[in-house]
């Protein structure tokens, strides 16, 4: 909403990216702020905030290294320069994740000021039930804006998620499809919310259960180890993998083993989403 506070924006600077949920629906039981439901309107003043918090940590920064630069400090000057061309980049209400840096360095410096513009943003669009699975006039709107800011829209309804959380696990699926949708605006959502992150899910299992675990995409395996335990990464030998089609599709390890399904697989295998793994490793 508008006036966002200087509180929530230091909490929005903690995340990784920003979900940005839109209201995409008429109703004249809910009431909406401004009055009236324009998406547009709505997802500019969240943006407009956004800028000119970054502006405002940006013209910090160059004040801290200005005196330093006209002493003469030459790492400042340039410093000094990167952060002005920033700001000009803001000024014209472009988000920082579009701002070209010419070296590996300016990459850092931008980095450490941790500016909220810089963030992936993932757009949802709250529409009515009626509205699904595609969107309406409104949801077309909101994805002409993810379109020009390289982004993406998941529509849901959170009037049908909410009901859809009522009923028993054996019901949703058909309740689903009776909406037109496969998959409920919360899984479709952590999906999209993977991909604007570049993050994927590998597997493991032991006597206790089976495990999920959450990498970047283009991970090697001896690294992909230490997310589940540091002796893996430091010991790690190899990785016996499968991905979980396919072991669905035997039905068992064994089942996989024999059909010569399971690769073994060294310290430079980039592990994909979806893998089953089990690592070897010398303590």
């Amino acid at each position: 909403g508008e006036g966002l506070g200087n509180q929530f924006l230091a909490n929005i600077r903690e995340v990784d990216a920003i979900i940005h949920v839109v209201r995409c629906f008429e109703d004249d039981e809910v009431a909406h702020v401004a009055g009236s439901v324009d998406p547009v309107r709505d997802v500019e003043v969240i943006n407009t905030e956004l800028l000119l918090k970054d502006l405002e940590t940006v013209e910090k920064r160059i004040e801290k290294v200005e005196t330093a630069a006209r002493k003469g400090d030459r790492d400042a000057a340039e410093d000094l320069e990167v952060y002005e061309r920033l700001h000009d980049h803001l000024s014209d209400g472009r988000w920082a994740r579009s701002y070209e840096v010419s070296a590996p360095g300016q990459f850092l410096q931008l980095s450490e000021l941790f500016l909220l513009t810089d963030k992936p943003v993932l757009y949802v669009a709250n529409v009515g039930e009626d509205a699904l699975p595609d969107g309406n006039e409104y949801v077309d709107q909101l994805r002409k804006i993810a379109e020009e800011e390289d982004t993406r829209v998941v529509v849901i309804s959170a009037e049908l998620e909410a009901q859809l959380a009522e009923l028993d696990p054996e019901e949703r699926q058909p309740f689903l499809e009776d909406a037109g949708l496969q998959r409920s605006g919360l899984e479709r959502l952590i999906h999209a919310a993977y991909d604007v992150l570049d993050l994927i899910t590998f597997f493991t299992a032991d006597e206790k259960g089976a495990f999920a675990w959450t990498i970047e995409k283009g991970t090697r395996a001896p690294q992909a180890a230490g997310a589940v335990h540091s002796d893996f990464e430091e010991g790690f030998i190899k990785a016996e993998t499968i991905h979980f089609s396919d072991f669905d599709d035997a039905g068992s390890e064994a089942a996989a083993r024999e059909a010569g399904l399971l690769r073994t697989e060294g310290k430079d295998y980039v592990v994909e989403d979806g893998d089953v793994i089990e690592f070897r490793f010398n303590v």
